[in-house]
């Protein structure tokens, strides 16, 4: 699974490096984070026609649920059931996107406790997960856009911590996988795999990542990791 990233670049790169425009409101706004979990606000790179950038609250909920808390579940679709679930495979056909980031998380079991680990590509640039989106009408009519990471079997490099691991788009298929026009599974689900992992590091980091209120540089400093008895 994917439950907590981090996006430490500003806007101006990610804007570069997805050959976006700079969207001036969000660019004014948006400091470095080191730390996002589920329901918070996160970056998207959408396409309607030509790309674009945008926030959306991480946490899908469907354009039909009642309760908006299902969006609380919704954090992650498996690449396995996108397709069929009710709540994904619609938007797998017509509203994908990336979410941005530039690190994950995930914690490996070490006797009573857990190793939190860092992993980054080793070029440290930002880069894309695959995404779905929706938009939420509430009662009142207040529209939310939110959006799922779409997670798939670990590679190599992640398999001693965690057996899945979010799907990264290589530069090479992100724009297959964002364009609105394709919407063919035979397409689409093949992009849906493991990152090379020659490419990625992992580096163990502190504990202090594990609540979700601490959002400092702390976060992804290496430590030693935990003995197993600890």
């Amino acid at each position: 699974m994917c439950g907590r990233f981090s996006l430490t670049a500003n806007l101006t790169t990610v804007a570069q490096r997805f050959g976006v425009p700079i969207p001036t409101a969000e660019a004014a706004v948006w400091t470095a984070r080191y730390n996002i979990p589920p329901t918070k606000t996160v970056i998207v790179v959408g396409d309607d026609g030509a790309r674009y950038l945008t926030e959306m609250r991480w946490g899908l909920i469907p354009s039909w649920a009642k309760d908006p808390a299902i969006g609380n579940r919704m954090i992650n679709a498996r690449a396995e059931t996108v397709a069929t679930k009710p709540a994904f495979r619609v938007a797998l056909r017509k509203r994908r996107c990336l979410v941005v980031a530039d690190g994950f998380y995930e914690w490996q079991k070490r006797g009573r406790a857990k190793q939190p680990f860092y992993i980054v590509l080793k070029s440290r640039e930002p880069f894309g997960f695959a995404g779905l989106w929706e938009t939420w009408i509430a009662p009142d009519g207040e529209e939310t856009k939110t959006c799922t990471i779409i997670t798939t079997e670990a590679n190599e490099l992640l398999k001693p911590i965690h057996d899945r691991m979010p799907v990264i788009l290589t530069w090479e298929v992100e724009t297959i996988g964002l364009d609105p026009t394709i919407q063919d599974q035979t397409l689409l689900l093949p992009l849906l795999r493991p990152y090379h992992a020659e490419e990625m590091e992992a580096y163990p980091v502190s504990q202090w990542v594990n609540r979700p209120n601490h959002d400092s540089p702390e976060c992804i400093e290496p430590v030693r990791e935990l003995d197993d008895d600890h």
